[in-house]
This record gives structure tokens, C-alpha cells and sequence, in this order.
């Protein structure tokens, strides 16, 4: 109940304006986002490398209701590219993007044509894309977009989403030879006729899912802060002949590094998805839904203001 009011939150433009303006809540967010600069994503960036680490960047913004919004975003992106090739982090990082903040809910054709510039200047650098998964009314449309852009760009990630309902059979079309897919669980608010509505049955769809991909012939990408089901991820790679290479684990920013080194030391390929920019409002509240104690962290800090 907490989370799912989370979420709702995460779409409120009246509590977005208050957070954005409690100055204490800058020194929570930096847990979680890398800073509002692209300058500041490429420093967290290099330093993520020198742990020996890689990682996706994220620009943060979403539902853009312009199309000049949706153009300077994948402007912003080529421009990110270009900095990270400077710094020497490709291929080593590579860059998220929600079609959302490309213009998907203005007109399909103008997120698929923002995407595909983002992924013609990503193959210029010699790094990759992948597209994030939003709520269950814009899967098929991501989907379709992502089987678009693998056209000309096959190695092109997609993302689905344990929670939903539907995920299994979705993989069913993305489990090819060299297809990047993004498993997560989901940080959505979806209603029981499409999605899990409980830990555990998200648990156990995180885990059908994941031997899917680990018995397929792609390139598996297992986000989680979940041990249990990192572990099962370890097990199932092992079973299957799974070399280092040819699967990976991710995290989030901010959350879990010492397990994130500790994966990377035993062996593991480990990928940090890196959020940064200023609209970090809605991807900030996400993150307090999943976990109950980054409540109480944000909290203590408004409190303390």
C-alpha cells in the first residue's frame, strides 16, 4: 500500500514542486543520481571504470509534452556520447533511454526517429543502447520500437519487467542469438490484471524469466539487489556453460556497491546504471517505493533541513 502511494507520487507535478525545492533534499537525492551535469555523469562514470565496473547512462526526464522537449533530448544524448568517448569510457559505458522522454506519448515515430539518432552516434563511438521499459500501456510499443532500431543496430538492449504478467511470453521473442535483454522486476504501479500484485510472485517471475534467458542463446543482464535471486543468476550460468562474457549482472547507483565490488572481484561482469540530470524527481520516488528504508533516510534528511 505505502509503495503503490509512492509511485502515485511519482507523477504528482504539486509534490514534485515542493521536493524540488527543499534544499535538504539535494543531499538525499546524490545518493541515488550522479548529479544534474553531464560533466558530473562522466566523473561518476570514470570512477565506476577504475573499479572496474561499466556502466549505463541515464539522462533523467520522462513524458516530455513537446516536440522541441523530445528533440533536445536526443540531442543531449549525442552530446553525452561524444563526452564519454573524450573521457575514454566507451565501450566500456553506454547510455539508458526511456522513449518516453524521446516523445512516445506525442507520436511513436518521433521516439523511434529521436532513438535511432542516439543509436547512430552510440555505433559512431563504439558503445551501445539499451531502452528502458516504462508501464504496462507502452510495452508493445517499446517492444516494437526495439525490434526497429535491432534492424540496423542489433545489438540494441531491451528491458521487460517480472512484474507483468506477460513478460514470459514476450521473452519467447528476445531470447536470439546476441540479444541483450534487461531483466528487472519493475517499478511501476500496474494494476493485479496485469502485473503480480505480490513480492513473492514477482520473486518467482524474476526466476522463470531468468532461466528463460540463461537457457537462451542471448546476452542476459540480470538487474537486481536481490541475493537470492543474484545467486540463482550465478547458479543458472554455471549450469548452462555461461562464460563471464556472455551475461551480466547490474545495479543501481548508490545502492549496494560493496556488493557490486564484491561481485565484480568473484569474477562477474557488473554494469552500474548511472541516472543523472536535473528532472530526477519521478526516478528518485521509485526508488524510495522499492526499499522502505529510503524512506526513512529522506525522511531524517527533510526533518534535519
Amino acid at each position: 500500500m505505502a509503495n503503490a502511494a509512492l509511485l502515485r507520487l511519482s507523477r504528482s507535478d504539486r509534490v514534485r514542486r515542493l521536493s524540488t525545492r527543499v534544499p535538504a533534499t539535494r543531499a538525499v537525492v546524490d545518493r541515488f543520481v550522479a548529479g544534474e551535469t553531464e560533466a558530473d555523469a562522466v566523473r561518476t562514470v570514470q570512477a565506476l571504470i577504475g573499479r572496474g565496473l561499466t556502466a549505463t547512462v541515464d539522462r533523467l526526464g520522462e513524458d516530455v509534452t513537446t516536440r522541441a522537449q523530445a528533440t533536445a533530448t536526443a540531442q543531449a544524448y549525442t552530446g553525452l556520447l561524444d563526452r564519454l568517448a573524450d573521457a575514454g569510457a566507451v565501450p566500456a559505458a553506454e547510455v539508458s533511454l526511456k522513449l518516453s522522454a524521446l516523445g512516445q506519448g506525442l507520436d511513436d515515430s518521433l521516439a523511434l526517429d529521436g532513438a535511432r539518432r542516439v543509436c547512430e552516434a552510440a555505433a559512431r563511438v563504439g558503445t551501445t543502447v539499451s531502452v528502458d521499459m516504462e508501464d504496462h500501456t507502452t510495452v508493445d510499443r517499446t517492444l516494437a520500437a526495439v525490434h526497429a532500431l535491432r534492424v540496423d543496430f542489433p545489438w540494441v538492449a531491451a528491458v521487460v519487467q517480472s512484474a507483468l504478467r506477460r513478460t514470459p511470453g514476450d521473452l519467447a521473442d528476445l531470447v536470439g542469438p546476441g540479444s541483450r535483454v534487461r531483466l528487472v522486476k519493475g517499478a511501476y504501479a500496474e494494476p493485479a490484471a496485469v502485473a503480480h500484485p505480490a513480492k513473492a510472485d514477482v520473486d518467482a517471475a524474476y526466476d522463470r524469466c531468468l532461466a528463460l534467458l540463461m537457457a537462451g542463446s542471448g546476452h542476459p543482464q540480470v538487474a537486481t539487489h536481490d541475493l537470492d535471486r543474484v545467486d540463482r543468476a550465478v547458479a543458472l550460468a554455471a549450469e548452462h556453460g555461461r562464460t563471464a562474457d556472455s551475461w551480466e549482472l547490474q545495479m543501481l547507483y548508490g545502492i549496494r556497491s560493496d556488493e557490486q565490488d564484491r561481485l565484480r572481484a568473484l569474477g562477474h561482469q557488473v554494469r552500474v546504471y548511472v541516472p543523472y540530470g536535473a528532472d530526477w524527481y519521478a526516478y528518485f520516488v521509485r526508488r524510495l517505493a522499492e526499499r522502505p528504508a529510503n524512506v526513512a533516510f529522506f525522511a531524517r534528511a527533510l526533518l534535519h533541513r
